[in-house]
């Protein structure tokens, strides 16, 4: 009896040390094969062709014509505890050709945001951020006899930063109120003032308008109805505090819609809806629709 007893203790300890072993090891691989990155990055290259052309007795009508568009965009967020860091960066130009008016840009922009967020609890944190807006190339304005250039690269741009609080409930929709959000306007081009008067704002002979004493909100409103439907859209108001009136705040709206036929192949349409009585009276929208190949890498699943 002796002996079968002791057999038995030692089957039941070898037991038990054996099961520890295996969650042991089973615990280390799970671990192993967990995702430990925290951050979150995805790049997105599309390009779009138009081309439509006719014959010198062609009785319908039509104008030939040649257009090219290409956009660029990518995210890079981190996020651990308490702490995040979004980055996100939008390159968007096209060129149109119509019969014998030459070559003339459709689009174009250069958007860079950046910000560093700390959580107070679930929907409110601090932020600090900075984001910048120009263009590529040379812009005219066609509605006189001869083009007027009215806009080049870095003439204008705008370097906007923020501190403030931010609410985001969801991972579908961010708001930031800035109420100190400094503004630098450059217009490094000082003879652009020549075509444009009010040159945007930038006294004349001088390359940078500051303005310190200022208010933001940003808002923005990213959304995957499905597979198949996509909505990315961002609205900003600036308002001076040293020369507050409801026509001096500056509004600016842009969003894109993407609809995925295949794989590869989308419909996206782009807006931008701009109020800046800097710039102009009145509102400015430009906005696109584009059928083509839009490649898109993730390093999430």
């Amino acid at each position: 009896m002796k002996k079968i007893f002791t057999i038995c203790l030692m089957f039941i300890f070898g037991h038990f040390g054996f099961s520890q072993e295996a969650d042991t090891v089973a615990d280390t691989t799970a671990n192993a094969l967990k995702d430990t990155t925290y951050w979150n990055s995805e790049l997105s290259i599309g390009f779009n062709l138009n081309q439509a052309s006719f014959s010198g007795n062609w009785k319908a009508g039509g104008v030939n014509s040649f257009a090219l568009g290409s956009i660029f965009s990518g995210k890079a967020n981190y996020a651990k505890d308490r702490l995040s860091w979004d980055n996100q960066v939008e390159l968007i130009y096209g060129i149109v050709k119509n019969d014998d008016l030459g070559l003339r840009k459709s689009n174009d922009r250069i958007f860079f945001d950046s910000k560093v967020g700390y959580k107070i609890n679930q929907k409110w944190g601090y932020f600090t951020s900075l984001n910048f807006i120009t263009q590529f190339t040379d812009g005219f304005d066609y509605s006189a006899d001869d083009p007027v250039l009215i806009s080049r690269f870095f003439a204008p741009a705008f370097l906007t930063t923020g501190f403030g609080f931010e609410y985001k409930p969801n991972k579908d929709f961010a708001l930031r109120l800035a109420p100190f959000s400094p503004r630098f306007t450059f217009v490094t081009d000082l003879d652009l003032i020549n075509t444009v008067p009010d040159n945007y704002g930038v006294p004349a002979g001088q390359k940078l308008r500051t303005e310190w004493l200022a208010f933001q909100v940003f808002m923005t409103y990213n959304k995957k109805f499905n597979d198949n439907l996509t909505l990315n859209s961002r609205y900003q108001i600036f308002a001076n505090l040293q020369t507050l009136e409801f026509r001096t705040i500056d509004h600016r709206l842009d969003f894109t819609l993407i609809a995925k036929i295949t794989r590869y192949v989308d419909v996206t349409f782009t807006s931008i809806n701009v109020y800046d009585i800097d710039m102009v009276e009145g509102i400015q929208f430009s906005q696109a629709l584009a059928l083509g190949i839009l490649y898109k890498v993730s390093n999430k699943k």
